[in-house]
């Protein structure tokens, strides 16, 4: 983009367009644009319609609209904002060039992508389909990294229906929320490796991918669970382990948020009964964020509890969870941040 051209544009435009760049052009189909595009006319100070959706462009008109791309005057609608966040979604890491979207729009395209890209995993967990989940999660901690307060727009788009997926998304985004707020002073210090936050991330996300191989009607089961139901439950860490290995996945951060989040502090948790401190840290952070992202969806067997309950039961419940971790979780969900 020239940003010379940028002086002419008026500074309230991006109130209702994103200006695009060549990296987001070479994105779209190159003949039929996913979207409406506008032209920026500087001799009337002015938007226009370029191209509409159904048309096709010219050879002509491709060469002509990468030009105009190139000095700053393509834009397209923020009226389109769900046809953009689909389109990004699959090719995530544009978030990181694309500098005209605002961190509330950007909070949306990795919602969509990420729960996608769950969803995929959890219904096929195989390598192949675990990597480009593995590459989506890098966008977000590259994103993060460069400003680890940008959470704040993510915890945001948390989701309130209970789907195997989505409490991944949610537990994996509060999760990495709440290790920031705990290392707060080694961030501000550089004191964290980039490369133990990667590491966080993943395990994160997917601590719970022991569950997929619980049948869903066993997840969603209304009645008593029979003594061998309950069995294959309390196993889904041990599951989720087993899988790490498949995946050739073994590396401490993601092992401990797997096979320790149901882990509690007095020894009640499972599957190991491990107690107090012999519980990793990670493990200890992610039992209270899994608990808090089920506890505020509703699920089949239990309503949901609004954010502010969820989070004070978990709080007073220091017998169980590391107050540590519940009293961050409890105060950002009070102040929102």
């Amino acid at each position: 983009m020239a940003d010379k051209k940028l002086n002419d544009v008026p500074e309230n435009l991006n109130e209702e367009y994103y200006q695009i760049n060549p990296d987001i052009l070479g994105s779209f189909s190159k003949y039929r644009p996913p979207l409406d595009i506008f032209r920026f006319r500087d001799e009337v100070a002015r938007i226009e319609p370029y191209y509409r959706v159904g048309e096709r462009l010219s050879n002509e008109k491709v060469e002509e609209l990468a030009n105009l791309v190139r000095e700053g005057y393509i834009f397209v609608s923020r009226r389109d904002h769900p046809v953009y966040v689909k389109h990004i979604s699959y090719q995530l890491d544009l978030v990181l060039v694309d500098k005209n979207l605002k961190e509330r729009e950007i909070a949306d395209i990795f919602a969509q992508a990420l729960i996608m890209r769950l969803e995929n995993f959890l219904e096929q967990p195989v390598k192949a389909v675990f990597d480009r989940l593995h590459e989506d999660i890098m966008v977000l901690t590259e994103y993060l990294w460069n400003d680890i307060y940008r959470y704040r727009a993510l915890i945001r788009r948390l989701q309130t229906e209970h789907t195997l997926a989505a409490h991944s998304f949610n537990c994996g985004i509060l999760g990495l929320a709440v290790w920031i707020r705990a290392n707060a002073d080694e961030f501000k210090k550089k004191e964290v490796k980039r490369k133990t936050f990667d590491n966080v991330a993943v395990g994160l996300f997917i601590h719970d991918m022991g569950m997929c191989k619980i049948p869903i009607f066993l997840r969603n089961k209304t009645q008593t669970l029979t003594r061998d139901e309950q069995t294959k439950i309390l196993a889904h860490p041990l599951t989720g382990m087993e899988m790490l290995g498949k995946l050739d996945l073994r590396v401490k951060e993601i092992e401990q948020c797997v096979g320790d989040h149901h882990e509690r502090m007095d020894g009640s948790g499972y599957p190991q009964k491990t107690k107090g401190t012999d519980i990793s840290q990670l493990g200890r952070l992610c039992a209270a964020v899994d608990s808090y992202c089920a506890m505020v969806t509703n699920r089949p067997y239990a309503p949901a509890k609004t954010p502010a309950e969820a989070a004070a039961e978990l709080s007073q419940d220091e017998k169980r969870y590391d107050p540590r971790f519940t009293r961050l979780l409890q105060a950002m969900v009070l102040t929102g941040r």
